[in-house]
């Protein structure tokens, strides 16, 4: 009887170990506890989106081709990340885990593409991006985990991209125009 159960213990440490490895390898690798990022950097702190570009879908299109590496070949952020945001190599962040993302304000994720991250594969990006090209991969990556979300900085949270910049709605009320002038009146006899 003892021999039969160290047996079936060994199977089934052989098991899990298995489902490990095979987790690993197809990149499901846990990416550990959900903790805000460091905040960025004095130079990267008061950078954001450029404005109306939350909800501009040509813009986002462009991010999507140079996340892929179909813009610039140098640069395919989709070979760590995944074409759908999932990790194809391990310790790539999963950017459709939008309890993490949502961290993320704009210049943080804007610098971490900016400037890579320390200790990780993650390299920098500024040399082979313009300012713009990384404004408009940031604008692709946050729909994997948080679409149609925007950052607002004023209340430093992700909130309906439709609403980021708006006017409150007094301020967007349109001014009096002055009373129409009245009508003349029609000529006598006809």
């Amino acid at each position: 009887m003892h021999m039969m159960c160290t047996g079936w213990r060994t199977v089934s440490a052989l098991g899990i170990m298995s489902i490990g490895f095979v987790l690993v390898a197809c990149g499901g690798e846990a990416e550990g506890p959900v903790v805000p990022p460091p905040p960025a950097p004095a130079e990267y702190a008061d950078k954001h989106m450029p404005a109306g570009w939350w909800t501009d879908a040509a813009k986002m299109e462009e991010g999507r081709k140079i996340f892929i590496g179909e813009t610039n070949p140098d640069v395919n952020c989709a070979s760590c990340h995944g074409k759908d945001g999932k990790p194809v190599k391990a310790g790539a962040r999963d950017f459709r885990v939008a309890d993490r993302m949502k961290l993320y304000s704009d210049s943080v994720w804007f610098w971490r593409i900016s400037e890579g991250v320390p200790n990780t594969k993650m390299k920098a990006w500024k040399t082979k991006l313009s300012e713009e090209d990384r404004w408009k991969l940031v604008l692709f990556e946050r729909n994997f985990g948080l679409a149609g979300k925007g950052w607002d900085g004023e209340n430093k949270s992700w909130v309906d991209a439709a609403s980021v910049g708006a006017a409150p709605a007094a301020a967007a009320a349109p001014e009096a125009t002055p009373a129409a002038a009245p009508a003349k009146p029609a000529p006598a006899g006809k």
